[in-house]
């Protein structure tokens, strides 16, 4: 299905099935994040807004991006900071954020579903003020070579989204020719996971 259509649609239930991922993205976030204090930051793909409240409470400013209008809406009614800025955007055209405005950009759950990486971390680098920071949290790719996408289930009938494999190298490629450098990677299971491949990958970069 349209990764966009299928956002739409999956917006209704995301909040309230069963997902171990979404679950285990929100706590890692939490305590990632917990010091993080700055002016600006950029949410690339806030979906219904699991982190934005969060985020909310560690900026002046945050604007949550994504390009599902269902999804945007169910966050928008669930988040009354005044601080956060909603608005429909597809990660892979130019963000309506100015150059160099931002010192924290965060990406969770997003990028299996982009083909080129190079669109979103080149706007990320774009939009980041120098010594600034980019936060990624995304399905491990060796979940995906097990064939695992996003997926939900709804009246019964399971929907696969459409995803695109990338490598750890790809980040780590697409970070270099952006003028982005890692400080920290990890791996994360959850609980679900005794003796399985880790279920997350997150990266840390920063701005040179």
């Amino acid at each position: 299905m349209n990764v966009q259509d299928a956002y739409n649609q999956w917006s209704v239930i995301y909040d309230t099935n069963d997902n171990p991922t979404r679950d285990l993205d929100a706590d890692i976030t939490r305590k990632a994040l917990k010091d993080l204090r700055c002016n600006t930051i950029v949410e690339a793909g806030c979906g219904t807004g699991k982190n934005t409240a969060f985020l909310a409470e560690r900026a002046h400013t945050v604007y949550a991006l994504d390009f599902s209008p269902e999804m945007l809406a169910k966050a928008a009614a669930r988040i009354s900071a005044e601080n956060v800025r909603f608005v429909e955007t597809d990660l892979t055209q130019p963000w309506p954020v100015e150059s160099e405005s931002a010192e924290f950009v965060t990406c969770n759950l997003v990028l299996e579903h982009i083909a080129d990486l190079n669109d979103v971390f080149s706007e990320a680098a774009r939009v980041l003020s120098r010594s600034g920071h980019f936060y990624i949290s995304e399905l491990h790719p060796f979940k995906q070579y097990q064939g695992t996408v996003a997926n939900f289930q709804q009246h019964g009938v399971t929907t696969q989204i459409d995803a695109f494999v990338h490598h750890i190298s790809d980040f780590l490629a697409a970070a270099t020719a952006n003028g982005l450098h890692l400080l920290e990677l990890g791996e994360w299971w959850h609980a679900d996971d005794v003796q399985k491949p880790p279920r997350l990958i997150t990266f840390l970069f920063e701005k040179t």
